[in-house]
């Protein structure tokens, strides 16, 4: 881990990171135990199909999106609509429009670190 936390982001201050074609991922703060991330997804973009250690939960800020869980299950989401994917539970995404998301991975994503 190039360092053991980060107390405080911004999102205005912060690099917008891609994850993926049309993802973009700012990573505001963590330690060890948990991390706080906030996604810009562009409508029409795809996130594979993946899984990984960290529980994740968030929160659908602006826009709608598909999870789709390894089961075939589809998430319908829209704005003001919470989720969660428990450790390494199957899931990607199908973005409907344009979409902000925030969300929290436990323990930290130590890709996911700048």
């Amino acid at each position: 881990m190039s360092s053991d936390h980060k107390h405080r982001g911004n999102l205005a201050a912060d690099p917008k990171i891609e994850r993926a074609p049309g993802i973009q991922r700012v990573t505001l703060t963590y330690d060890k135990d948990t991390m706080m991330c906030y996604f810009y997804l562009e409508k029409g973009s795809t996130l594979e199909m993946h899984t990984h250690v960290q529980s994740q939960n968030g929160i659908v800020m602006k826009g709608r999106i598909n999870f789709i869980k390894g089961n075939g299950d589809i998430l319908e989401l829209k704005a003001g609509d919470a989720y969660y994917f428990a450790s390494d539970d199957p899931h990607g995404s199908q973005v409907l429009e344009d979409t902000e998301l925030l969300e929290c991975f436990t323990p930290c994503r130590e890709d996911y670190i700048d």
